[in-house]
């Protein structure tokens, strides 16, 4: 009897193990206001987003680029393809943390995590210092 009960158990723990894994938040996703969609990617052992298109792509009849970034080196690559965010490491509870945001309409870097709050919904929270403070997004899957 234990043995049968030791084996439900360590089914159970598997089947909890697959599930959260497949709350992945790789794939194409756009935020709450719409302005963009992005793609979040592996880029080898960590996560990584990119843009993939923006809503309106076009300032003066030219491509949006990175005109607030405070690297004047950088400030003409197009926000089309953009890495936005890097180093996103699994964390524990379909929480990936450790990563950096870049907000090309501020220049400003914040550390991030992103959290898995459905199959098509993740959270997105840029902040600095500690978590407790910062802006939270509901980003949403394309499929």
């Amino acid at each position: 009897m234990k043995k049968h009960l030791l084996a439900l158990a360590v089914l159970m723990l598997l089947s909890t193990y697959a599930w959260a894994q497949s709350l992945s938040p790789v794939g194409i996703w756009t935020n709450e206001d719409g302005k963009a969609r992005f793609e979040i990617y592996k880029c080898g052992d960590k996560l990584c987003g990119k843009i993939v298109t923006l809503k309106e792509p076009l300032r003066n009849g030219k491509p949006k680029v990175d005109e607030k970034n405070p690297d004047k080196s950088l400030r003409n690559r197009p926000l089309a393809g953009l890495e936005f965010m890097n180093g996103f490491a699994y964390d524990s509870h379909n929480k990936w943390d450790d990563g950096t945001i870049y907000d090309p309409e501020s220049g400003k870097t914040y550390s991030c995590y992103m959290k898995m709050i459905g199959k098509d919904k993740m959270e997105v929270k840029g902040y600095i210092g500690i978590s407790l403070i910062g802006r939270t997004q509901t980003w949403t899957r394309i499929k």
